[in-house]
Protein backbone atom coordinates (compact mmCIF):
# COMPACT_ATOMS: atom_id res chain seq x y z
CA UNK A 1 0.00 0.00 0.00
CA UNK A 2 1.54 3.08 -0.96
CA UNK A 3 2.38 5.72 2.05
CA UNK A 4 1.86 3.00 4.56
CA UNK A 5 5.14 0.68 5.99
CA UNK A 6 4.34 -2.44 8.18
CA UNK A 7 7.57 -2.74 10.58
CA UNK A 8 6.42 -6.15 11.09
CA UNK A 9 7.09 -7.80 7.76
CA UNK A 10 4.04 -7.81 5.63
CA UNK A 11 4.95 -4.48 3.58
CA UNK A 12 8.83 -5.13 3.97
CA UNK A 13 8.78 -7.97 2.11
CA UNK A 14 7.55 -7.52 -1.39
CA UNK A 15 6.91 -11.06 -3.52
CA UNK A 16 7.95 -10.85 -7.54
CA UNK A 17 4.75 -9.52 -9.31
CA UNK A 18 2.80 -7.66 -6.18
CA UNK A 19 5.46 -4.25 -7.14
CA UNK A 20 4.44 -4.08 -10.78
CA UNK A 21 3.33 -1.15 -12.47
CA UNK A 22 3.53 -0.81 -16.15
CA UNK A 23 5.75 -1.09 -17.79
CA UNK A 24 7.75 -2.24 -15.10
CA UNK A 25 8.38 -5.35 -13.51
CA UNK A 26 8.80 -3.85 -10.58
CA UNK A 27 8.18 -0.19 -9.27
CA UNK A 28 9.55 0.70 -5.54
CA UNK A 29 9.77 4.68 -5.24
CA UNK A 30 9.76 6.38 -1.94
CA UNK A 31 5.59 7.10 -1.83
CA UNK A 32 5.57 2.62 -1.89
CA UNK A 33 8.48 2.08 0.55
CA UNK A 34 6.77 5.10 2.61
CA UNK A 35 10.54 6.75 2.97
CA UNK A 36 12.41 9.68 1.02
CA UNK A 37 14.90 8.72 -1.24
CA UNK A 38 15.37 5.22 -2.52
CA UNK A 39 14.25 3.48 -5.62
CA UNK A 40 14.49 0.64 -7.73
CA UNK A 41 12.47 -0.29 -10.83
CA UNK A 42 13.70 -3.58 -13.26
CA UNK A 43 12.33 -3.15 -16.83
CA UNK A 44 12.21 -6.54 -19.17
CA UNK A 45 12.23 -5.50 -23.13
CA UNK A 46 11.94 -7.76 -26.05
CA UNK A 47 13.96 -7.77 -28.76
CA UNK A 48 14.33 -4.15 -30.58
CA UNK A 49 12.16 -2.63 -28.00
CA UNK A 50 13.17 0.63 -26.12
CA UNK A 51 11.71 2.54 -23.18
CA UNK A 52 11.92 5.99 -22.51
CA UNK A 53 12.16 8.09 -18.63
CA UNK A 54 12.20 11.32 -17.32
CA UNK A 55 14.58 11.10 -14.27
CA UNK A 56 12.81 13.77 -12.52
CA UNK A 57 14.07 14.82 -9.27
CA UNK A 58 15.59 10.93 -9.23
CA UNK A 59 19.61 10.30 -10.41
CA UNK A 60 19.55 6.51 -11.90
CA UNK A 61 21.83 3.73 -12.93
CA UNK A 62 21.03 1.51 -15.82
CA UNK A 63 22.34 -1.81 -14.55
CA UNK A 64 21.87 -4.80 -17.19
CA UNK A 65 20.75 -8.04 -15.18
CA UNK A 66 20.52 -9.71 -18.10
CA UNK A 67 21.42 -8.89 -22.08
CA UNK A 68 22.59 -5.38 -23.31
CA UNK A 69 21.47 -2.12 -24.18
CA UNK A 70 22.36 1.25 -25.21
CA UNK A 71 21.01 4.37 -23.58
CA UNK A 72 20.88 7.63 -25.09
CA UNK A 73 20.75 10.86 -22.42
CA UNK A 74 20.20 14.40 -23.81
CA UNK A 75 21.99 13.57 -26.93
CA UNK A 76 24.61 11.08 -25.40
CA UNK A 77 24.69 7.30 -26.61
CA UNK A 78 26.19 4.96 -24.07
CA UNK A 79 26.39 1.19 -25.55
CA UNK A 80 26.22 -1.34 -22.66
CA UNK A 81 27.75 -4.92 -23.23
CA UNK A 82 25.54 -6.60 -20.59
CA UNK A 83 26.01 -9.78 -19.58
CA UNK A 84 24.22 -13.16 -20.31
CA UNK A 85 23.02 -13.39 -16.34
CA UNK A 86 24.09 -11.85 -12.91
CA UNK A 87 25.77 -14.84 -11.90
CA UNK A 88 28.20 -14.03 -14.72
CA UNK A 89 30.14 -11.21 -13.00
CA UNK A 90 30.11 -7.62 -13.22
CA UNK A 91 28.39 -5.66 -15.99
CA UNK A 92 29.09 -2.39 -17.31
CA UNK A 93 26.36 0.56 -16.50
CA UNK A 94 25.19 4.40 -17.58
CA UNK A 95 24.22 6.78 -14.86
CA UNK A 96 21.06 9.32 -15.90
CA UNK A 97 21.53 12.20 -13.82
CA UNK A 98 18.41 14.10 -12.63
CA UNK A 99 16.11 16.44 -14.44
CA UNK A 100 17.35 14.58 -17.96
CA UNK A 101 14.90 12.27 -20.90
CA UNK A 102 16.89 9.12 -21.18
CA UNK A 103 15.89 6.11 -23.57
CA UNK A 104 16.70 2.67 -22.84
CA UNK A 105 16.98 0.47 -26.44
CA UNK A 106 18.06 -3.59 -26.80
CA UNK A 107 18.25 -4.68 -29.83
CA UNK A 108 18.65 -8.26 -28.83
CA UNK A 109 16.26 -7.95 -25.66
CA UNK A 110 17.21 -7.69 -21.99
CA UNK A 111 16.16 -7.43 -18.58
CA UNK A 112 17.58 -3.90 -16.77
CA UNK A 113 17.35 -2.78 -13.03
CA UNK A 114 17.10 1.09 -13.01
CA UNK A 115 18.91 1.74 -9.10
CA UNK A 116 17.48 5.50 -8.40
CA UNK A 117 17.97 7.99 -5.60
CA UNK A 118 15.85 11.05 -4.98
CA UNK A 119 18.68 14.10 -5.09
CA UNK A 120 19.62 17.86 -5.30
CA UNK A 121 22.66 17.98 -7.51
CA UNK A 122 22.34 17.57 -11.01
CA UNK A 123 25.66 15.33 -12.18
CA UNK A 124 26.86 14.39 -15.86
CA UNK A 125 25.94 11.44 -17.09
CA UNK A 126 28.50 8.89 -17.41
CA UNK A 127 29.07 5.71 -19.01
CA UNK A 128 30.35 2.80 -16.05
CA UNK A 129 32.56 0.68 -17.37
CA UNK A 130 33.08 -3.49 -16.15
CA UNK A 131 36.48 -3.62 -15.66
CA UNK A 132 36.74 -0.47 -13.46
CA UNK A 133 34.07 -1.99 -10.82
CA UNK A 134 35.84 -3.08 -7.63
CA UNK A 135 35.55 -6.77 -6.18
CA UNK A 136 35.42 -8.08 -3.06
CA UNK A 137 36.15 -11.54 -1.47
CA UNK A 138 34.31 -10.60 1.77
CA UNK A 139 34.30 -13.41 4.63
CA UNK A 140 35.29 -16.70 4.73
CA UNK A 141 33.94 -20.61 4.97
CA UNK A 142 30.32 -20.47 5.38
CA UNK A 143 30.30 -16.73 5.43
CA UNK A 144 32.29 -16.05 1.87
CA UNK A 145 30.39 -14.21 -0.95
CA UNK A 146 31.41 -11.67 -3.11
CA UNK A 147 30.55 -7.64 -3.20
CA UNK A 148 30.79 -6.18 -7.12
CA UNK A 149 30.93 -1.98 -5.23
CA UNK A 150 29.87 -0.71 -9.22
CA UNK A 151 28.16 2.31 -7.11
CA UNK A 152 29.70 2.43 -3.93
CA UNK A 153 30.29 5.38 -1.89
CA UNK A 154 34.22 5.48 -2.53
CA UNK A 155 33.84 3.76 -6.65
CA UNK A 156 31.67 6.10 -8.75
CA UNK A 157 30.58 9.32 -8.09
CA UNK A 158 26.80 10.10 -7.62
CA UNK A 159 24.63 12.40 -5.27
CA UNK A 160 23.02 10.28 -3.32
CA UNK A 161 22.81 6.99 -4.56
CA UNK A 162 24.96 3.79 -3.21
CA UNK A 163 24.71 0.45 -4.89
CA UNK A 164 26.12 -2.57 -4.62
CA UNK A 165 25.77 -6.29 -5.85
CA UNK A 166 26.12 -9.33 -3.75
CA UNK A 167 26.82 -12.96 -5.13
CA UNK A 168 26.94 -15.38 -2.26
CA UNK A 169 27.27 -18.98 -3.00
CA UNK A 170 24.56 -21.68 -2.61
CA UNK A 171 24.44 -22.91 1.70
CA UNK A 172 26.45 -19.56 2.45
CA UNK A 173 25.32 -16.77 4.70
CA UNK A 174 25.79 -12.99 3.92
CA UNK A 175 24.80 -9.90 5.40
CA UNK A 176 26.46 -11.54 8.47
CA UNK A 177 26.66 -10.61 11.39
CA UNK A 178 23.50 -8.47 10.98
CA UNK A 179 24.34 -4.70 11.16
CA UNK A 180 22.36 -1.34 10.67
CA UNK A 181 22.54 2.59 9.32
CA UNK A 182 19.53 3.58 10.62
CA UNK A 183 20.66 6.71 12.49
CA UNK A 184 23.54 9.50 12.56
CA UNK A 185 26.48 8.87 14.18
CA UNK A 186 29.16 11.03 13.10
CA UNK A 187 32.29 8.62 11.87
CA UNK A 188 30.43 5.38 13.11
CA UNK A 189 27.24 5.39 11.47
CA UNK A 190 25.06 6.95 8.46
CA UNK A 191 21.27 6.62 8.06
CA UNK A 192 20.26 4.69 4.70
CA UNK A 193 16.94 3.28 3.33
CA UNK A 194 17.77 0.13 1.76
CA UNK A 195 16.12 -2.04 -1.19
CA UNK A 196 17.18 -5.28 -1.59
CA UNK A 197 16.11 -7.41 -5.12
CA UNK A 198 16.77 -11.06 -5.35
CA UNK A 199 17.96 -13.45 -7.77
CA UNK A 200 18.41 -16.61 -6.72
CA UNK A 201 20.15 -19.63 -9.42
CA UNK A 202 18.18 -22.66 -10.42
CA UNK A 203 14.86 -21.66 -8.93
CA UNK A 204 16.00 -21.68 -5.33
CA UNK A 205 14.84 -19.94 -2.02
CA UNK A 206 16.51 -18.03 0.05
CA UNK A 207 15.90 -15.97 3.65
CA UNK A 208 16.42 -12.67 5.05
CA UNK A 209 16.23 -11.35 8.58
CA UNK A 210 15.74 -8.30 9.90
CA UNK A 211 15.47 -7.65 13.93
CA UNK A 212 14.50 -4.28 15.84
CA UNK A 213 17.15 -2.29 16.24
CA UNK A 214 14.43 0.05 18.56
CA UNK A 215 10.99 -0.61 19.65
CA UNK A 216 8.87 -0.99 17.15
CA UNK A 217 11.30 -1.68 14.29
CA UNK A 218 11.86 -3.20 11.47
CA UNK A 219 11.07 -7.15 12.37
CA UNK A 220 10.96 -9.99 9.25
CA UNK A 221 11.95 -13.01 8.30
CA UNK A 222 10.72 -13.81 4.51
CA UNK A 223 11.53 -16.78 2.21
CA UNK A 224 13.12 -14.42 -0.71
CA UNK A 225 13.03 -15.79 -4.58
CA UNK A 226 13.73 -14.26 -7.84
CA UNK A 227 12.05 -10.79 -8.41
CA UNK A 228 11.07 -10.52 -4.59
CA UNK A 229 12.44 -7.29 -2.60
CA UNK A 230 12.86 -6.82 1.08
CA UNK A 231 12.77 -3.03 2.11
CA UNK A 232 14.88 -1.86 5.10
CA UNK A 233 13.49 1.39 6.76
CA UNK A 234 15.74 0.27 10.02
CA UNK A 235 16.85 -2.33 12.22
CA UNK A 236 19.77 -5.01 11.88
CA UNK A 237 19.64 -6.97 8.64
CA UNK A 238 21.25 -10.11 8.30
CA UNK A 239 21.67 -12.64 7.60
CA UNK A 240 21.21 -13.17 4.05
CA UNK A 241 21.05 -16.96 3.72
CA UNK A 242 21.09 -18.70 0.24
CA UNK A 243 19.77 -22.21 -0.30
CA UNK A 244 22.57 -25.12 -0.67
CA UNK A 245 23.45 -25.55 -4.53
CA UNK A 246 21.61 -22.44 -5.12
CA UNK A 247 23.79 -19.52 -5.30
CA UNK A 248 21.98 -15.76 -4.24
CA UNK A 249 22.59 -12.80 -5.93
CA UNK A 250 21.24 -9.31 -4.49
CA UNK A 251 21.37 -5.52 -5.44
CA UNK A 252 21.66 -3.18 -3.25
CA UNK A 253 19.91 0.15 -3.13
CA UNK A 254 20.69 2.89 -1.03
CA UNK A 255 20.23 6.72 0.03
CA UNK A 256 19.87 8.79 2.85
CA UNK A 257 19.84 12.70 4.33
CA UNK A 258 23.61 12.65 5.18
CA UNK A 259 25.15 15.59 4.15
CA UNK A 260 28.16 13.44 3.31
CA UNK A 261 27.34 10.38 0.81
CA UNK A 262 29.14 7.44 2.79
CA UNK A 263 28.40 3.96 3.86
CA UNK A 264 29.04 3.47 7.68
CA UNK A 265 27.37 0.72 9.75
CA UNK A 266 27.34 -1.10 12.77
CA UNK A 267 27.74 -4.54 14.00
CA UNK A 268 25.17 -6.16 16.13
CA UNK A 269 26.76 -6.29 19.44
CA UNK A 270 26.00 -9.89 20.12
CA UNK A 271 27.78 -11.92 17.07
CA UNK A 272 30.97 -12.45 16.50
CA UNK A 273 33.38 -10.03 14.81
CA UNK A 274 35.32 -12.96 13.58
CA UNK A 275 32.72 -13.50 10.64
CA UNK A 276 32.89 -10.25 9.20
Amino acid sequence: MRGHMDKTGSDLHLPAGCAAEAPYVLLVDPERAGWTYSALRTLALGPGASHAFDSGEFEWIVLPLTGGCTVQVNGEIFQLRGRTSVFDGVTDFAYVPREARALIASGAGGRFALAGAKCERRLPARYGPAPEVPVEARGSGVQAREVRGFAAAGAFACDRLIAVEVVTPGGNWSSYPPHKHDEHIAGEESELEEIYYYEIAGDGLGYQRISPSRPGGADMLAEVRTGDVVLVPDGWHGPSVAQPGHPMYYLNVMAGPGAEREWRIRFHPDHPEGYR
